[in-house]
């Protein structure tokens, strides 16, 4: 099973994904995990960044491969638009899913006065995470919708009264119905 926590920056991806993994007894790959590399050695969307970005995702497919099947791999990341990337993305999260079904798409979301006051967290300061406040009032204006949004198994999560725990809850109930219906549909 592949799970895409999917959702702006300061929704609270990382934080609910590390308390499904406990749940599922999954692997949690945050966006940050592949990306990192990649900001520290070159400049944003430029041709060698995603070259980076692609390479260390190679490393991990390899590595996820090798993961009994039964284990669940969780991702978080910020999957919006049809840019040539974004698609890129989204078909790697379709292979991904191929070789490890079901996938399950979660598109976490907040109110916007809740994603200002995650987003300025000294938490994500710390781990290089974007606190801008202009970024959360920009993606709250554009609603540009996130990817996946027409799966058969996409839950839309708003987790602006959910602590952490009770949103990974709702989300590990859903996979686990997810994973249900499939094995009674083989």
């Amino acid at each position: 099973m592949i799970i895409v926590l999917n959702g702006y920056p300061g929704v609270g991806k990382l934080t609910i994904g590390r308390e499904l993994a406990k749940l599922l007894k999954a692997r949690l790959v945050d966006i940050h995990t592949l990306y990192n590399l990649a900001f520290a050695l070159t400049e944003f969307r430029t041709p060698e960044f995603r070259g980076a970005v692609r390479r260390v995702e190679e490393i991990a497919d390899d590595l996820i491969a090798a993961l009994p099947a039964d284990v669940p791999v969780i991702f978080t990341t910020v999957l919006t638009g049809d840019t040539e990337w974004a698609m890129e993305e989204w078909k790697r999260f379709i292979e991904r899913s191929n070789q490890r079904p079901p996938l399950v798409m979660v598109h976490v979301v907040c109110t916007l006065e809740e994603n200002i006051k995650r987003i300025q967290s000294p938490e994500r300061k710390g781990k290089g995470k974007l606190q801008g406040v202009e970024v959360a009032r920009r993606n709250h204006a554009s609603q540009e919708p996130l990817i996946g949004g027409n799966l058969t198994n996409t839950l839309r999560l708003d987790t602006t009264a959910l602590a952490p725990e009770d949103a990974a809850q709702e989300i590990a109930t859903h996979c686990l119905a997810v994973r249900a219906a499939m094995v009674g549909t083989d």
